[in-house]
């Protein structure tokens, strides 16, 4: 136990220190597996506590995710119920739609068609319509080429225009207060002459010289137009100056003429452009009238014969107001002695139902007395009293 082993640093290791030595290294090599397993043992003890709740965890999430899933589950199939019948009101609410859509186009396809067909029913009437109006314009047309023939015609154009103006005076004037083709003194035969109430006639010419105008209208060019215009004065100016030398009779006529113009438009361009004409006919007492005008003027006429008749008439309506008032005032004198008669009728009623309240008022007390009772004889007095003597004439009052 004492044999020295080995020297370590001067110091000599003997076989009791080794022993001890090993010992010692032994226990602490034993204290230290002790500590490494009991380290370990703790750890793996830890780790299965861990595991056991990682895996109680584990089975929790399982339990959860199973419960959701079933949950999920449900819900996918109540959802699916759901989109069913959801799915199934769908398809019938698209088949009731696809029903009510078919039907509407349907009905509209009716209506359109219905629409349709009265439509061109509409289209023939009107293209009817307008048959007629193309028909009527041809008629139109020939008988505005005819018009335009009558007008190109001296004599035609003078007898249309006398037709227009006597239809105007015939539809204005009562018959005799006009004459066509009158005679004057000198022989002159106006178309028409208006009798005014001072016995003078006034004469209306209706030839208008109507190719001047008609050249105005057709021409083109600046030296046509000027020739035109200078026509349209001469043959208007020589037109106004023969009605005033013939029918313009100083003490036989009026002291003015009408020249009727049948046309508002020619009489439109004379008066637009050519006022200087207008004037110089109005100075030669020659009046342009057109048809509308005539009317006017006719009208006018027509209220001046009124007033003269109305004025004719004034002295016969006087003296029968005079005859009137005549008879007025003897029929006052008649409704005053009436009232006279009326007021002693009055008296004598009056008279009459006094005398018979003062009867009634008598035959009052007669009713009143009592002959059943004993009463004394009544003296003379008393019996005058009750009955008095009648007077043989009735006195007023009484």
């Amino acid at each position: 136990m004492g044999e020295v082993l080995f020297v370590i640093d001067n110091t000599p290791v003997t076989v009791g220190m080794a022993i001890l030595a090993a010992a010692g290294i032994a226990f602490l090599a034993f204290v230290i597996l002790a500590v490494i397993v009991t380290r370990a043992l703790r750890a793996s003890h830890d780790n299965f506590l861990r595991q056991a709740l990682r895996s109680e965890e584990v089975e929790d999430r399982l339990s959860d995710i199973a419960r959701v899933q079933a949950e999920t589950t449900g819900r996918v199939h109540s959802m699916g119920e759901a989109l069913s019948g959801r799915q199934a009101e769908l398809s019938r609410s698209v088949s009731e739609r696809l029903d009510a859509v078919t039907h509407r186009v349907g009905q509209s396809i009716e209506q359109t068609a219905r629409h349709t067909v009265e439509s061109l029913r509409a289209l023939h009437e009107r293209l009817a319509v307008i048959d007629n109006a193309h028909k009527n314009l041809t008629d139109l047309t020939a008988q505005v080429t005819t018009l335009r023939d009558v007008l190109a015609n001296k004599q035609s154009r003078g007898a249309f225009g006398q037709a227009r103006m006597e239809a105007i005076v015939r539809d204005g004037l009562p018959k005799g207060a006009y004459e066509f083709q009158y005679t004057l003194s000198n022989n002159k035969r106006p178309d028409c002459v208006v009798f005014l109430p001072d016995g003078r006639p006034l004469a209306i010419d209706a030839k208008f010289p109507l190719e001047a105008i008609t050249a105005l209208r057709e021409a083109r060019g600046e030296e046509e137009k000027k020739s035109a215009g200078q026509r349209v004065r001469q043959d208007v100016s020589r037109h106004v100056g023969d009605i005033a030398a013939k029918y313009l009779i100083p003490g036989e006529t009026q002291e003015m003429a009408l020249m009727f113009v049948p046309s508002e438009s020619v009489y439109a361009d004379i008066h637009d452009g050519f006022d200087d004409l207008v004037q110089k006919a109005y100075r030669a007492r020659v009046v342009l009238v057109s048809p509308s005008l005539l009317m006017l003027a006719i009208q006018v006429m027509q209220q001046i014969m009124k007033d003269a008749r109305m004025r004719e008439a004034a002295d016969r309506v006087r003296d029968e107001v005079l005859h009137m008032m005549d008879d007025l005032g003897r029929l006052r004198d008649r409704v005053l002695k009436l009232q006279t008669h009326f007021g002693q009728v009055n008296e004598d009623v009056r008279q009459v139902l006094i005398s018979a309240d003062k009867i009634e008022r008598r035959a009052g007390r007669i009713e009143e007395l009592d002959f059943s009772a004993a009463e004394p004889a009544p003296g003379d007095a008393e019996r005058a009293d009750l009955f008095p003597a009648i007077s043989p004439r009735l006195q007023a009052g009484e």
